[in-house]
């Protein structure tokens, strides 16, 4: 039986900053004892303060969750500390943005080692916790790169794949084993304004911003603490993040090549050179410790707007997908593909077209 959130024990990893330091205070605001993890030792102090003025407890472990035997220190710890464990938010990520051959294979490494290892670490070093109680909540933070994908972002897009299957895989044990107490959520985020950028591991030779549109690390929060409370197996936070999976299963193809062109016009910026650099992948930058990074949040379509500015989207993907279907079937062989051929580009510039205009610039 699940505990009240006042009652429960929260672990967070990657609390040093953005998400993870919004779930932190978000928790403690709910009266939760909360245990946070991050390679830095001073911000996690500041947030210990900041969780206990909330009126939650708090404790700091340092960790770096590629390391497994800290992972299982952290978990240890909070169980010595606050004597049990009842909710393990993986959160902790580092990311790269650089072309597939360009990227230095140890960069390529730590963010798989951190994003999808650093996982894994969690969920073993939490869940016999929550089998000796017969309950527990594991959530995993991913990103809309757990169901799509991006050029330049190899590394942590494979890392995120990795991340949803482990979810489904840890999902389909507990079944088979009968642990219908213990549950394992995965969150699909869209951007979020959170420090990620700033911190990246870079080698495109041109600065990086979230992709529009933004929303909030406390929306990320909120989601955490209703899973904690009523656990489902994924999640997303954006109307963004929703759509665009949709469409992705509607016109895999299509979608594909619209988020390609997105990233190179909208993500990497031609107009900021900057020199390659390792980010936060292997040390912790003393800045940007807070929550939030500076990008211009507008993620804030309603349902029905987002449902409207989706079917526009769709609409001439769908179209041309039933035109396909129609010229094949009544036309000669020889006829179909030449204005197939000519419709395709037509119905994917008007994608593109709606799609830029919704997110604030246009999309050649």
């Amino acid at each position: 039986m699940r505990r009240r959130i006042s009652d429960s024990v929260i672990v967070i990893t990657g609390a040093s900053s953005g998400i993870g330091r919004a779930a932190a205070l978000a928790f403690s605001k709910k009266g939760a004892s909360v245990v946070i993890a991050a390679r830095r030792e001073q911000p996690l102090r500041e947030i210990v303060t900041q969780c206990k003025n909330l009126g939650g407890r708090a404790l700091a472990v340092p960790t770096d969750v590629t390391d497994e035997a800290a992972v299982r220190n952290l978990a240890r710890r909070a169980v010595e500390h606050f004597g049990r464990l009842d909710v393990w938010i993986n959160n902790a990520a580092v990311t790269l943005f650089a072309r597939f051959e360009d990227a230095p294979i140890e960069a390529y490494r730590r963010v798989i080692e951190t994003k999808l290892f650093g996982f894994i670490h969690g969920a073993r070093a939490a869940l016999p916790y929550f089998r000796e109680q017969g309950s527990g909540v594991l959530i995993n933070n991913a990103s809309l790169a757990a169901k799509l994908s991006q050029p330049y972002l190899s590394a942590y897009v494979a890392a995120n794949h990795g991340v949803r299957g482990l979810s489904m895989s840890l999902r389909q044990e507990l079944l088979l084993e009968g642990a219908e107490n213990i549950h394992v959520c995965t969150v699909v985020p869209a951007s979020i304004d959170t420090p990620l950028y700033q911190h990246a591991g870079n080698y495109t030779g041109r600065a990086a911003k979230p992709l529009p549109p933004v929303y909030t690390p406390d929306q990320v929060a909120e989601t955490f603490i209703r899973l904690a409370e009523n656990p489902r197996h994924e999640v997303y936070v954006g109307n963004a993040a929703r759509m665009l999976s949709f469409e992705s299963l509607l016109a895999p193809e299509t979608t594909e090549r619209q988020l390609a062109v997105m990233t190179d016009k909208m993500q990497l910026l031609k107009d900021q050179p900057i020199p390659p650099t390792a980010g936060n992948l292997f040390e912790p930058l003393p800045e940007w410790t807070g929550i939030r990074g500076g990008w211009k949040v507008n993620g804030h379509l309603s349902f029905r707007r987002a449902a409207v500015a989706g079917a526009a989207i769709l609409a001439p993907i769908l179209l041309m997908a039933w035109f396909r279907l129609g010229m094949r079937t009544a036309l000669p062989r020889r006829s179909a593909p030449s204005m197939i051929d000519f419709l395709s580009p037509l119905a994917e510039a008007v994608g593109h077209a709606i799609a830029g205009r919704m997110f604030g610039r246009s999309i050649p």
